[in-house]
C-alpha cells in the first residue's frame, strides 16, 4: 500500500469514527481521483451536458460527507461508493429529464438490441433511457445476485480494474472475471427483453 493509499485509508478511517477535521486532511488527497471518475461519466455524456466534471465531483463529494456513520475500509472502498453515488447523480438527472418529456419519453428496448457494456451510450444521450433500463436490470441483479452487481457497478461505473475490484470485494481476479462475464450476459439478456 502506497503512502498515499495509507493516508487516505487513516483519514477515511478517523472520519468514520466522527472526526470533523478528517474531511479537511482527507479532500486534498481523494480530490483528483474523483475528478478522474468523474471524466470517466462525462466521457459517456452528451456533448454541451449541462452538469460539468467539476460540479458531478462537488455533488458526489457533498453526499459522501452528507453520509452518517460509514465504516469505510480503505481507499478502494471510498472510490466504490463514490462511483456509485456518480451513477446515482447521473442515472437520476436522466430519469429526471425523461420524466418531463411527454409520457417520460422512456420506451422499451427494442427487442433485436444486445446490449454490450463495453459499448453503452452516454447515459443523457438520445439512447439515456436505454441506461435507465440498464440501471433497473441492475438493481434487478443486486436482488438476485448481490455481488455481480457490484462487479458492474464497480467495473463500469466505478472505473476500477479486476484487481482494485477484487480488493474491494475481497475476492480473486479470476471471480471478479466470471462474475463480470456472468453479470453481462445476464444483464444483456434483460435488456434484449
Amino acid at each position: 500500500m502506497s503512502n498515499t493509499s495509507a493516508e487516505i485509508t487513516r483519514w477515511l478511517k478517523a472520519w468514520g469514527q466522527g472526526e470533523v477535521s478528517a474531511v479537511d486532511r482527507l479532500t486534498p488527497l481523494v480530490y483528483d481521483e474523483l475528478r478522474r471518475l468523474a471524466r470517466i461519466h462525462m466521457r459517456k455524456e452528451r456533448p454541451g451536458h449541462t452538469l460539468q466534471t467539476t460540479a458531478l465531483v462537488n455533488e458526489a463529494f457533498l453526499r459522501l460527507v452528507d453520509a452518517r456513520e460509514v465504516d469505510w475500509h480503505d481507499r478502494a472502498h471510498f472510490f466504490a461508493v463514490s462511483a456509485r453515488i456518480m451513477r446515482r447523480i447521473l442515472v437520476d438527472g436522466a430519469r429526471a429529464r425523461a420524466s418531463l418529456k411527454r409520457g417520460g419519453g422512456v420506451e422499451p428496448v427494442a427487442h433485436s438490441t444486445a446490449v454490450d457494456l463495453d459499448q453503452l451510450p452516454a447515459i443523457t444521450s438520445d439512447l439515456g433511457p436505454q441506461l435507465c433500463a440498464l440501471d433497473d436490470a441492475l438493481e434487478a441483479l443486486a436482488r438476485m445476485d448481490p455481488r455481480r452487481a457490484q462487479v458492474v457497478d464497480l467495473r463500469f461505473f466505478g472505473g476500477l480494474s479486476v484487481e482494485e475490484t477484487g480488493h474491494v470485494l475481497d475476492i480473486s481476479p479470476q471471480t471478479v472475471m466470471r462474475d463480470w462475464r456472468l453479470a453481462r450476459a445476464w444483464l444483456a439478456r434483460e435488456l434484449a427483453r
